[in-house]
This record gives structure tokens, sequence and C-alpha cells, in this order.
């Protein structure tokens, strides 16, 4: 028995795992421990982009690039900035003591955190990694829709070749052509008509 549980101790020990807990009650903390991390993870590709949908939550649908998420109860709204991202835009955020909670993010990345009150809910935006979600909440569900978005945006990674060829204005423009295939030549309106003529 004792060389079970020894071989059960070296095994764990000799893994390498290790299980990092994340204290939810905390805003600050859930960024800063999810943004730190450099997750490779995806589940969910689109138009030149993917990204990690965490357990939980659920693809609804895609205009463009903008996907429709819901959980628990809420819809998060992500929108993908290729165009920002193309040409690495910089982002101007300032900081607003007076809202709920708002707060700049210069990690590895730049991006911000703003919760604002409104009617009985809080409009949560969070914008990092050139995108964003937005999600209409309840107080009691701020720091579970935080915690899923952390995910996601930490996780969106870009196809800089399908990008490229998205933002190309050249590449999709259309050029016209003439197409003679159905024109109607003059000399066979001329033999249609001697043929009618003939006829008579």
């Amino acid at each position: 028995m004792k060389k079970i549980l020894i071989a059960f101790i070296l095994l764990f020990l000799t893994t390498g795992c290790t299980v990092v807990r994340i204290d939810t009650s905390s805003i600050d903390n859930i960024t800063s421990v999810i943004l730190s991390k450099d997750n490779k993870l995806y589940n969910r590709i689109g138009k030149g982009y993917k990204y990690y949908r965490p357990r939980g939550v659920s693809y609804i649908d895609t205009n463009e690039l903008n996907d429709v998420l819901y959980s628990n109860g809420n819809y998060y709204y992500l929108y993908i900035d290729a165009v920002g991202y193309y040409h690495k835009t910089k982002l101007d955020y300032k900081e607003n003591k007076k809202l709920y909670y708002s707060k700049k993010i210069n990690d590895k990345k730049e991006g911000y955190l703003e919760i604002k009150k409104k009617d009985k809910k809080y409009l949560i935006t969070f914008d990092y990694n050139y995108a964003k979600i937005e999600a209409l909440v309840k107080k009691k569900d701020i720091n579970k829709v935080v915690l899923d978005a952390s995910y996601i945006l930490s996780t969106v990674k870009f196809n800089d070749n399908i990008i490229a060829l998205m933002l190309d204005e050249e590449y999709f423009t259309n050029k016209e052509e003439q197409y003679t295939k159905f024109k109607v030549k003059k000399e066979n309106k001329e033999n249609f008509l001697k043929y009618n003529d003939d006829k008579k």
C-alpha cells in the first residue's frame, strides 16, 4: 500500500501540473490572472480569427465579424476589430472614477474594462486584444461575465493572411467585362428578316 501511495505522490510531483485558483470575488484579480496567461486554446473559428469559448458559454450567431454568445441568461456581443488589428491602432481610453468600474489595461496587450449602471442592470464593455465584448447584466452576474469575457478576449488570435485579403480593396473590386455571348449581331437580324421575307 505504501508503494502505491509513494508512486502516486511521485507521479503528481513529476507531472508539473499546477492549479491556479482565481478569486472570482474581485474583478481586478479575475482580469489580472487570466490576461497574464499565454493561453493558446481555441474552439471557435471565425473569418480571420479564432478564440476559446469557455464551458457554459453557447455560440448563437455570427454577423460579419461579430458573434453573439449566451450564458446563464446573459447575451454576450463579441466584436472583432480586424481593421484596428491590421493597422495596429492604439487605444485611447481614460478611466472614469464616476462609473461602477473603469480601468485601463496595459498588460501584454492594450484594453479597458468599463461597467456602467443602466437602470437596474449593468452594461459591461470589455475591450482587449482588438476585440470587444458587451453585455447588459444583473449585478450578481458581473463577475461571471467578466470571467468569461477575460477567457474569450485573451485567446483571440488573428490570421494575418485572411485579414490582409479581406481588407485588400483591389482584391474585392469588381472588374467590369463586356460579355458578347448573347449580343445579337446585325447581320443575324438581316438574315432572319430575309428568311421571313422569302417565306411570304
